[in-house]
């Protein structure tokens, strides 16, 4: 019986195909460790002394101011029509004056087809003068 130990017409090594799971084994075992510390961490709890029972409803309705930016780029403040930039001004002033917990909200429903520039002119104005109770309303419309 012969055995063949090589060929001679190739004189090159050939390399090793298996994997190498040395650094495999070295980094699951570096995460195992991590997840060994982390794991005490998440089970300690934290005391919170929430408040029992359910707060009286509210007695008093905060009143609420709508100005409706039409397709035309109207403004229109509770039904009323503005007339320009002085007017806008002077109702946003009103509302904006008093104690935090008596101001109306001011609620902005723009039409769909109204210009972005004067929706974002009039929330821009209504931040500068100080309102703090601004809603956009008619979401619906948009979708």
């Amino acid at each position: 019986m012969g055995m063949n130990v090589g060929s001679e017409s190739t004189t090159e090594d050939e390399g090793i195909v298996d994997i190498n799971t040395t650094p495999l084994i070295d980094v699951m075992l570096v995460l195992l460790i991590m997840l060994i510390i982390t794991i005490p961490l998440q089970t300690q709890a934290v005391s919170i002394d929430l408040p029992q029972g359910n707060p009286p409803p509210s007695t008093e309705e905060t009143p609420v101011v709508t100005l409706v930016v039409d397709f035309d780029n109207s403004l229109t403040w509770n039904g009323q029509p503005i007339n320009g930039e002085a007017d806008l001004q002077a109702h946003l002033r009103e509302i904006a004056n008093g104690p935090e917990a008596s101001r109306p909200e001011f609620h902005l429903q723009p039409n769909r087809l109204a210009d972005y520039k004067t929706v974002i002119h009039v929330m821009a104005d209504a931040q500068r003068l100080g309102v703090t109770k601004i809603g956009i309303v008619g979401q619906e419309q948009f979708a």
